[in-house]
This record gives structure tokens, C-alpha cells and sequence, in this order.
């Protein structure tokens, strides 16, 4: 969908999404001492974005949605913390090199071209010894998991995401991970995700 489709979609009072963090990205930055400057790209209604603003991270929430900016500044004003938010694509959104300590990408899910200008720029953005996370669905998913984007044209796997990434950072991890789902009807399902976390060099 496109920034109207999104808009769209968050325009209901209640979140889309859970106001608790994506459990990988709390699984995998909580052991992260808070360091400065966070970017969460493709923020949404803010839930990761305002999780880490209350580990200590000072973040920027950017996502081309301005109904979900607004509900995440709501939601960081609930939680007593707060965001810079940036109304802008990322397709043509260019941050300054070495801008930040931490720089999430959590479903972020663009046809491939374009995912491979947007995740060199987000590992640029990092300082050298910062972390980068991706988490999003899988390649895979459509047929062997559950939920999300059935198109293929804008999944991927981990190592696709590493290979952009290793000309700058350090790959900690790459991996399909699977996450439980329940249905409208009460279902369970198994969720295949993409996740990579790396450290820049």
C-alpha cells in the first residue's frame, strides 16, 4: 500500500498492532545498553520506538504514514516518554552518515530494488560500533508460515539482508525464526520471520 492506503489503515482509534514491542526486537536489543541517537524506520503506530525511548534511547520514529506518527506521539505521551517523529518515505529519505547508535528496521517490506538503496543508507546511518536489526517476514511465509504479505516481490530471506549489510557491518545473526500467531477464530499458526542484527564497522 501506498502512504493514502496506510493512512487508511490507521485511522481507527485503537492500534493495528500490539502497544508491546515485536517480541524479537525486545529479544535481541534489551541487553543493549542505551548509547545515544536510535532510528526506528518504518515506525508505525510507535510500539518498538517508544519501547526503546523508555530503555534511555533518545529516537527518531520515521515512517511515510502521518496517521501513524500521530498515534505513536500519543502512545509516547501515555508512556510519560519521547520521539522526534519524521514524516517521510524512506525510498527517498537519505539520513547523514554516522548519525546513529542504533538504527531498526522491523517489517519494512518495499519491492526488492528498493529495499537494496534503503538498507546500505540505513547501515551507513550507524556509527561504527552501533547495532543494526532487521526483522520482517520471510520469503518463505506464504507457503510454509502464516499472515502477512503474500507478494513476493517484497519478502525477503536473511541472508539477502546480509549481503547488503556486510559490506559495512559485522553479522551477528542471520537466521528464520517462527512466532506464534492466533486467527480471528481463535487458530493457531506458525510465523516464518526473517532476522538479521549486526554491529557496524
Amino acid at each position: 500500500m501506498d502512504a493514502a492506503g496506510w493512512d487508511e489503515r490507521y485511522r481507527g482509534s485503537e492500534l493495528v498492532w500490539r502497544a508491546e514491542p515485536n517480541r524479537f526486537v525486545e529479544q535481541e536489543l534489551a541487553g543493549l545498553e542505551p548509547s545515544g541517537r536510535a532510528v526506528d524506520l518504518a515506525a508505525g503506530e510507535g510500539r518498538n520506538a517508544v519501547w526503546l525511548a523508555e530503555r534511555g534511547w533518545e529516537v527518531d520514529a520515521v515512517d511515510f504514514s502521518a496517521v501513524a506518527l500521530e498515534k505513536a506521539e500519543r502512545l509516547a505521551a501515555e508512556r510519560g516518554v519521547r520521539l522526534r517523529t519524521v514524516h517521510a518515505d524512506l525510498t527517498h529519505r537519505t539520513a547523514s552518515e554516522a548519525t546513529y547508535d542504533l538504527a531498526l528496521i522491523a517489517y519494512l517490506h518495499l519491492p526488492w530494488p528498493e529495499m537494496t538503496e534503503v538498507l546500505p543508507r540505513a547501515a551507513t546511518a550507524v556509527r561504527e560500533g552501533g547495532t543494526l536489526l532487521l526483522v520482517g517476514h520471510h520469503a518463505a511465509n506464504p507457503e510454509r508460515g502464516y499472515g502477512g504479505p503474500q507478494d513476493p516481490r517484497v519478502l525477503y530471506t536473511a541472508e539477502q539482508v546480509a549481503d547488503l549489510w556486510r559490506p559495512y557491518a559485522d553479522i551477528l545473526r542471520a537466521e528464520t525464526v517462527t512466532r506464534p500467531v492466533t486467527d480471528a477464530e481463535g487458530n493457531s499458526h506458525t510465523a516464518l520471520d526473517t532476522l538479521v542484527h549486526a554491529v557496524r564497522r
